[in-house]
């Protein structure tokens, strides 16, 4: 539901969804590289029989030969029970029959299978009895520049769901654990699943191993990797380094064979049997970035709805901010972050914001909680113990907390559900000095303290966060970082909700905003947009936040409150509707609009929010892992670049949405760092207008694209048997070509790298472009000497151009009011994920020219530069 949003950002809004909806079946094998070629997951409406299936698809698809499609059969532990999907083998007719499927009514879905490859690094799992190293430690050697035909486990191991590794102390001590087990609570009575690598029959440190399912092709149920026995012992080890819950009912999910491989469909019947089995608490210490694998996602979502409570991992790949691994990053999951002993955010643990809602607004507060995953005690695979870190460990430490907690209230008759278990946890999380809320979340697991808020809870709605202080910092990074002014593109505050009441609610009747007359209040117009219904557990509730244009000269603080009700149904048949009240504070710094030269509108709507296939990185000597799935937002991967610009005392403003939804009159400059998508002609006509009408600057950061690069780096997967093609290169240079068009200003298919020298300061270019053409009047810099990195790439030679124009500045004559353009070649050293070495100090030069329209800051040459068409990159086909 959209509720008082502008036009723009509405309709934005409706595209998104219908993407989600309409374009399930591409985007739910995005970011999962292995697609099982003609495998499909069709889930269906219900639940069926086995034996139902073959019958059930045989007249769906009557008119098909039966020798163009087949029913896979799977032999697991959940084979013998109804289930609510079917896979299914397709060799011919696949788009008549997919097509079929889909507009059935007793079919829900269709995806594509996946095969993925979860890899704990530097561990051989044939000797898991060895020491795996430091989590934040790279994986020594490298591979060599000429060796481009990379096997698919060196694609895959990073960017799919992995197993997140455990990398080392007596951890339930340092939570005090201890004080519990005094009261006689030791995890009794609670079903625990831990869906890992297994766990060895008759291991010393467990006596309530209540079953042991193997979900894999292997038939076997043994540990030979040592991961899930590590987790399985920091929950609910009895002897030596003890677990939280040493009493607690133990399920083993065996999902992972011992090459850490697994199959989508597989953790999709296990998921099903935890279910089956009425589990309370289930781990999962493994992670990726493929929050878009539909069927995966929504089995989460059915898991918590059937009140198992998921703790999972937030991911390994800190410190970059916009890391965070599915599912710890749904709304219904608690997402665990890591934390050393001395209670810093560990390194390794990745940090938010979630990435689901870009580009139309900022992501949501995770992780939920942080605890240990630093040098933490757990079991060794042959017994004894070893000493581990990482979100893996960290992930444990709040499963096995979790089910202690649920064993310590079992007698009081308290309400245990995934939204009041992390309403607890988080009302009672201790807040970590100097952690902003996308690193640490809530703050750190304080169990004796949740202890004392389960034990006393009553079922009810809470907000997360509680309050909206733009001017708290650290903790509210990046908000606290920019003021609020009239004119702004508006501040979006996701916010969680958590419905403790019941598994579905609703916001009855409307958010009400209170302003405070005293605190200036006035000042803040707000608006929001929020689901029709909640579920499961939880919904997002937006808060869009701008200043009045009363306020466009006033310099202050205001403060207001944000009040609405959340509803579910009645506890029982026949009762009344459970009702709870939400109040949100607000504060905000409002100063009056900084003047046109100071603001910098930043491209974010034409970034990929998440790469809907094969995207290589920006980088090609980024080689082991090649696949670029961050989303180039300014506070995320570009978040030093941001900081460096604001204490430079711009202010800096993320556009989300098309050209034709901004004001350009407001700003200065407008840049459009790496963009992969295409443009609208509307789009470009507007722009254009912008540069020529209203003085709109534009600094455009572009990066390689070469189509037989492209082709070269394709890999084939042994697993699938197909070959992946990457979608653009490391930009989208041929719709930037279209853009620029109207300047003259193209840039070439060329690649290079090397260092280049401007006023005495190196600057590393690492898989640039080349301008091709560029107008008379305008200013080119040329490089000394770069290698051709696309005959690197392509033939394995080495070779060098002497004079390589990267840079230009240019002015419009005949538009004596129009702003300028800077064209640069490579983004690289502006990217946190990418730079060996910033060259923020660039960025000053270009936005000196361009919004203080100084001279430009180095001497070049002043010719008309016209490759050769040849040189102009088209689209790759297809």
């Amino acid at each position: 539901m959209t509720k008082n949003i502008p036009r723009c950002l509405a309709f934005l809004m409706l595209v998104c969804l219908w993407n989600e909806t309409s374009s399930s079946i591409e985007k739910s094998f995005e970011y999962n590289i292995a697609i099982v070629p003609n495998e499909f997951i069709v889930k269906f409406s219900g639940y069926h029989n086995t034996d139902q299936y073959y019958p059930l698809l045989t007249n769906l698809l009557a008119k098909f030969s039966q020798k163009s499609w087949k029913v896979v059969e799977r032999s697991n532990p959940g084979s013998q029970y109804p289930s609510d999907f079917s896979l299914l083998k397709i060799w011919n007719e696949t788009d008549d029959i997919l097509q079929e499927l889909r507009s059935s009514q007793v079919v829900k879905s269709v995806a594509q299978q996946k095969k993925v490859t979860r890899r704990l690094k530097n561990v051989n799992p044939y000797h898991a009895d060895h020491p795996i190293e430091d989590e934040d430690k790279k994986e020594p050697g490298n591979l060599k520049r000429s060796k481009l035909d990379l096997n698919s486990d060196q694609i895959l191991n990073h960017k799919s769901r992995k197993i997140l590794r455990t990398i080392p102390r007596q951890i339930t001590h340092a939570l005090q654990a201890n004080s519990l087990w005094l009261l006689g609570h030791k995890g009794k009575g609670v079903k625990v699943a831990i869906f890992d690598t297994g766990l060895p029959k008759s291991h010393p440190h467990f006596k309530t191993v209540k079953d042991r399912t193997d979900w894999t092709d292997e038939k076997k149920f043994n540990d030979d990797v040592g991961h899930g026995t590590f987790v399985s012992g920091v929950i609910a080890s009895d002897r030596d380094c003890k677990g939280f819950a040493p009493e607690a009912d133990l399920f083993i999910f065996r999902v992972f064979t011992s090459k850490q491989v697994s199959y989508t469909s597989w953790f999709l019947d296990a998921f099903n049997y935890a279910i089956l089995k009425k589990i309370n608490v289930l781990n999962l210490s493994i992670g990726g970035p493929d929050f878009m694998d539909k069927p995966f996602v929504e089995k989460v979502w059915e898991l918590t709805a059937n009140n198992v409570i998921m703790v999972s991992a937030i991911g390994n790949d800190g410190p970059l901010y916009g890391t965070l691994n599915n599912p710890a990053d749904q709304m219904d999951v608690i997402g665990v972050g890591g934390i050393d002993f001395d209670d810093h955010i560990a390194s390794f643990s990745s940090r938010g914001m979630t990435t689901w809602e870009l580009p139309s607004g900022y992501g949501r507060i995770k992780p939920d909680i942080v605890t240990y995953g630093t040098a933490v005690r757990g079991s060794n695979l042959k017994g004894g113990c070893r000493t581990l870190s990482g979100t893996s460990v960290a992930s444990p430490v709040v499963a096995g907390a979790v089910t202690l907690l649920i064993s310590s209230v079992l007698h009081k008759n308290v309400s245990i559900n995934p939204a009041s278990v992390k309403q607890a946890l988080i009302s009672s999380a201790h807040r970590l000095q100097g952690a902003n809320m996308f690193e640490q979340g809530h703050g750190k697991l304080d169990l004796l303290r949740a202890y004392k808020s389960l034990s006393h809870y009553k079922p009810h709605a809470s907000a997360s966060p509680s309050y909206i202080d733009l001017t708290e910092c650290p903790y509210m990074w990046p908000y606290c970082t920019q003021p609020v002014y009239h004119g702004a593109m508006p501040i979006v505050v996701n916010v969680t909700i958590l419905n403790g009441m019941g598994v579905t609610g609703q916001i009855k009747g409307q958010p009400l905003w209170e302003p405070y007359s005293k605190d200036h209040g006035h000042m803040i117009e707000l608006s929001f947009t929020y689901p029709d219904r909640f579920w499961p557990w939880s919904g997002y509730f937006a808060v869009h936040i701008s200043a009045s244009k009363k306020a466009s000269e006033w310099n202050g603080i205001a403060k207001g409150i944000i009040t609405f009700n959340v509803t579910s149904p009645p506890e029982v048949e026949g009762g009344q509707e459970q009702i709870s009240s939400i109040s949100i504070p607000l504060k905000v710094k409002i100063i009056p609009t900084p003047p046109k030269s100071k603001r910098i509108l930043w491209d974010q709507y034409h970034n990929l929010r998440y790469p809907s296939g094969y995207f290589p990185r920006d980088n090609l000597k980024t080689i082991k892992n090649p696949l670029d799935w961050n989303a180039d937002h300014i506070h995320t991967n570009y978040k030093d670049l941001y900081t460096h610009l604001r204490n430079k005392g711009y202010y800096v403003e993320v556009l989300g949405t098309p050209f034709t939804c901004f004001d350009a009159s407001n700003y200065g400059v407008l840049i459009l760092p790496d963009l992969e998508e295409e443009y609208f002609p509307d789009e470009l006509l507007k722009l254009y207008n912008d540069v020529v009408k209203h003085k709109l600057s534009l600094i455009v950061l572009a990066d390689w694209y070469n189509k037989e690069v492209m082709k070269k780096i394709q890999f084939f997967d042994e697993n699938t048997r197909k070959w992946w093609v990457p979608q653009t290169g490391g930009a989208n240079v041929p719709a930037l070509n279209e853009l620029l068009s109207k300047w003259g200003i193209s840039l070439t298919s060329e690649v290079y790298r090397g260092d280049i020298t401007l006023d005495g300061k190196k600057v590393l270019y690492s898989s640039g472009t080349s301008i091709g053409k560029f107008p008379s009047n305008g200013i080119i810099i040329e490089a000394e000497k770069l290698v051709d990195q696309a005959a690197e790439v392509l033939t394995g030679e080495t070779d060098s151009k002497a004079r390589v124009p990267v840079l230009g500045f240019y002015q419009p004559q005949d538009e004596p009011h129009a702003g300028r353009i800077v064209v640069y070649g490579d983004s690289n050293c502006f990217d946190s994920a990418q730079n060996e070495r910033d060259c923020f100090w660039l960025m000053d030069k270009f936005l000196n020219y361009t919004l203080d329209f100084s001279d430009a800051p180095f001497k070049g040459t002043q010719e008309h530069f016209h490759s050769d068409e040849s040189d102009l990159p088209t689209r790759l086909e297809g």
